[in-house]
């Protein structure tokens, strides 16, 4: 397909926006931004355009169902919400609009999916992956964060500054933080689709992360056969792209040009 500047996707039954940036999938390669748990396309702000700056690459920014000006999700959201984003919708995205070759550029909840689609979908097309701020298992501080945020949401003015961002606010805070604080979300562990990765992983995590500890890099160290490149940044807390939007570009930038060479041949998956 042709794909405009903006629009929406189709995708099962749920419309999706997009952006599309720079050159087409067909044109160069591609690099898809999966946003956060509380995040959509516009929530990333001026990060996309930089990046595509920095690296002349394609950049494809998307809402999730239940985020932006994309689709509503039933709610309370399944527990494996995250499995199903990775392994039943994005692959339907990815061929939709054409991906030949590129990465995935995941941030908090986007950097688990593509991990789980990393380890989960053999797919050839794929030449790598950046973490920003991944959960790879669930922990104590990332729960005790939502639930504070639980509280900030309905209590103060977070839920008015989040309705900037999403057309229905309410679905895209509860589908997220009913979640998470579930008890038995507490088993969720995507760790085992680490070892599955074919592709070099840059992660960035900042020191000060309130919703998760080095533990996270620590996992993918321990777990990963592929090459991870790990870069921690000082004073960042969780969106290292938003609290050190140069220092994040540039570890990514530097990690997506290497391997976004002609012919997508460097580190594209066996």
């Amino acid at each position: 397909m042709t794909l405009s500047p903006t629009g929406f996707l189709r995708i099962g039954e749920s419309d999706l926006e997009y952006r599309m940036l720079g050159p087409a999938p067909e044109d160069a390669p591609t690099i898809v931004m999966l946003h956060e748990g509380l995040g959509s396309a516009a929530q990333w702000g001026d990060f996309p355009q930089a990046l595509q700056a920095a690296t002349s690459a394609g950049v494809f920014v998307y809402s999730r169902a239940g985020y932006g000006a994309s689709s509503p999700v039933k709610l309370p959201r399944p527990l494996d919400y995250m499995h199903r984003e990775a392994l039943e919708v994005l692959p339907k995205l990815l061929d939709q609009i054409g991906f030949r070759h590129g990465l995935l550029l995941g941030h908090s909840d986007g950097a688990s999916i593509a991990a789980i689609y990393a380890g989960g979908v053999a797919d050839h097309r794929l030449n790598g992956l950046a973490l920003i701020a991944p959960h790879f298992v669930v922990e104590d501080v990332s729960v005790a964060s939502i639930a504070e945020i639980k509280k900030t949401y309905e209590n103060t003015g977070l839920r008015e500054r989040l309705a900037r961002w999403h057309t229905d606010v309410d679905n895209a805070f509860y589908g997220w933080n009913g979640a998470w604080l579930d008890p038995k979300f507490r088993a969720w562990d995507i760790s085992g689709y680490l070892a599955y990765i074919r592709v070099p992983i840059a992660l960035i995590q900042g020191e000060d992360d309130q919703y998760g500890t080095i533990r996270q890099v620590e996992i993918a160290q321990e777990e990963c056969y592929c090459p991870v490149e790990v870069t921690l940044i000082k004073g960042a807390g969780h969106s290292p792209h938003r609290e050190a939007p140069g220092q994040t570009l540039h570890a990514i930038s530097e990690f997506s040009t290497a391997l976004l060479q002609p012919e997508g041949s460097h580190g594209r998956a066996a």
